[in-house]
């Protein structure tokens, strides 16, 4: 069929009559046969902005004469901009036909190409490919969208590609899909090289590559393809929508993707569902999102994020993301308080549609409280079912972490101590060193009152005490920081001595980390309800015995303008419940939720 215009428009009213049609309604019948034949023609190809289309056909097509009339329909189609062969199935032979029909459509720009190889063997798909890319170059084509996705295609198709998408071609590519196309690890490097040179060649022209939307779901990328995608992406920084599922990525490259994204600084979409963050990708994908301003849907669901990384989360959204539509942190070993925490940080979201925090561990009476949280904030139609919430975590659940994670641990660790000794005498100090490598040696005073506080060790540090305190203790450390805080406020009396020594010691410590902007309030805010044994967490932190002093020294700072006023609510979910650690302390527990409910609504 020869396709004379750029559309085509089929009335529902029935054709005219001819006024000297017969009796036996010849012409009648011959105009419903026109009709049937156009339909039947319109079924096999489509016109719409200036699109050909064989879309979900199943046409099998292995020989030159097989596809033959398709090829010239390519070959006629006015002013040809994109091409839907998707569902379909194309041999090597009929490729090349294909491939021979586009090498005078210099106006292609869009190759709908998905799911086009069903049923070849895996050896035939990449002579196929390098047919088609071929004929694009040579007709000198534009490209803005590729869409091979649903080819089985491995590394070698993607090698298959590697010659079109480095080429001038691609210098126009605004969207890249390449979804469930098995490329691994390897295929992700050569895609990743690929791009890499498709950009710096484009800029050498004057047209830097700009392309928008990147999907490569179920490819098993893992790592090492994941960290060589977020160098190109670094590279390109034009990205709006990440679409990366199911790729069997950790915290590695997790965390290289996380370095990459805050590169692209117009991105809307990102979508890492069903990979595996653990606590150290979710930080790091946490602090990356803090600068992001046009990001609208985050996709982490089913990555494992946990408590301490769903906090970090929490912190990202009360500094970023104002325009989020979308969070999904389903199935994430996320336990109450910190779901509790992401809850209260969407409340200045007002573009939010939907928070999904379902198949987390909250327990009933924490879905419960959640829900409570989100209907006083008139969000409770916003946040998704919770019915395959997984309950508590029980104590020999908690700091369960993958055996990589683990294994990557102890080789920083070992690496660390090497560097830590090889630097010895040397004046340079180690990079990349964990806290406690890095922190500078107490003075002896202070180490030996941190380790076994107690009233006369903290008055035997003298009138420089907090001050002594607060040089020493790493504050972007917010377990070290909670621990001196309860070591602290452990020793307190009503003494006057003692009580001002421990108060002014816990306004030193915390007014230097509350003011410091890589202090992770909630993480302290939640380490130090798990210390105290208000509210469990995965990871195994020490619990202590809570003493008076904890709640009193609490109570003081949380009435201090350093304290921030958006966390206390945080502690009120807690503190107002009875709970066997805190039964000892009734009266100063008493006076802590007094303080907290009269800092959340002042007017009481």
């Amino acid at each position: 069929m020869k396709v004379v215009h750029q559309s085509v428009i089929i009335s529902d009213s029935p054709p005219d009559r001819d006024p000297e049609a017969t009796a036996d309604g010849t012409c009648e019948s011959m105009a419903s046969d026109d009709v049937a034949q156009l339909a039947e023609s319109l079924a096999r190809t489509r016109v719409e902005d200036k699109e050909l289309s064989y879309r979900g056909q199943g046409l099998k097509l292995d020989t030159a004469e097989s596809v033959e009339k398709l090829a010239r329909e390519i070959e006629d189609f006015p002013d040809l901009q994109a091409l839907r062969l998707e569902g379909n199935t194309i041999g090597v032979e009929a490729a090349r036909v294909i491939a021979k029909a586009l090498e005078r459509r210099s106006q292609l720009q869009r190759c709908y190409w998905s799911d086009m190889f069903t049923g070849r063997l895996r050896s035939e798909i990449p002579p196929a490919l390098t047919s088609l890319g071929s004929a694009l170059m040579t007709a000198g084509a534009c490209l803005t969208e590729l869409d091979l996705s649903d080819n089985a295609f491995g590394p070698d198709g993607v090698k298959a590609i590697e010659t079109l998408l480095k080429s001038a071609t691609c210098h126009t590519l605004r969207e890249l899909r390449l979804n469930n196309c098995g490329m691994g690890i390897g295929g992700g490097k050569i895609l990743a090289a690929a791009l890499t040179e498709c950009h710096k060649q484009s800029c050498v022209v004057g047209t830097p590559l700009k392309l928008k939307v990147f999907i490569a779901g179920r490819n098993r990328l893992e790592n090492e393809g994941a960290t060589a995608l977020a160098k190109a992406f670094t590279l390109i920084g034009s990205l709006e929508e990440i679409h990366m599922p199911q790729n069997g990525i950790n915290h590695p490259g997790v965390t290289a993707l996380a370095a990459a994204i805050q590169q692209n600084p117009h991105l809307r979409l990102i979508n890492l569902n069903d990979n595996t963050f653990t606590k150290k990708g979710a930080i790091a994908m946490a602090k990356a999102l803090k600068h992001l301003r046009s990001v609208q849907v985050v996709n982490f669901g089913d990555c494992l994020v946990r408590s301490e990384g769903a906090v970090a989360i929490a912190e990202s959204l009360r500094e970023g993301l104002p325009i989020l539509k979308e969070l999904n942190l389903s199935f994430g070993e996320i336990t109450e308080a910190a779901a509790l925490a992401v809850a209260r940080a969407v409340e200045d979201k007002p573009h939010l549609e939907k928070l999904d925090l379902n198949g987390n561990c909250l327990g009933e009476e924490g879905c419960d409280t959640l829900r409570d949280i989100m209907d006083g904030m008139n969000m409770g139609d916003l946040l998704g079912s919770l019915s395959d919430d997984e309950g508590e975590l029980e104590d020999d659940e908690e700091g369960s972490e993958s055996e990589d994670e683990e294994e990557d641990d102890e080789e920083q660790v070992e690496e660390e101590a090497e560097q830590a000794s090889e630097g010895e005498g040397s004046s340079e100090k180690p990079q990349n060193t964990v806290s406690i490598l890095a922190a500078s040696p107490l003075p002896p005073d202070v180490s030996s009152f941190l380790s076994k506080p107690s009233p006369e060790g903290l008055l035997k540090l003298g009138p420089k005490r907090a001050l002594l305190i607060e040089q020493q203790v790493d504050v972007t450390d917010a377990r070290q920081t909670a621990e001196a805080f309860l070591n602290i406020s452990s020793v307190y009396r009503e003494d006057p001595e003692i009580k001002k020594a421990v108060l002014d010691s816990v306004d030193a410590l915390l007014k230097k980390a509350f003011s410091s902007a890589s202090f992770q309030t909630y993480s302290f805010i939640s380490t130090l309800l798990v210390m105290l044994g208000l509210f469990k967490r995965e990871d195994r932190l020490k619990t202590v015995a809570m003493v008076p002093g904890h709640l009193v020294a609490l109570e003081h700072a949380v009435q201090q303008d350093y304290f921030p006023q958006d966390h206390i609510a945080a502690l009120d979910d807690f503190v107002s419940r009875s709970s066997k650690a805190s039964d000892s302390c009734t009266s100063p527990r008493s006076d802590l939720k007094s303080t907290v409910e009269r800092r959340i609504s002042p007017e009481c």
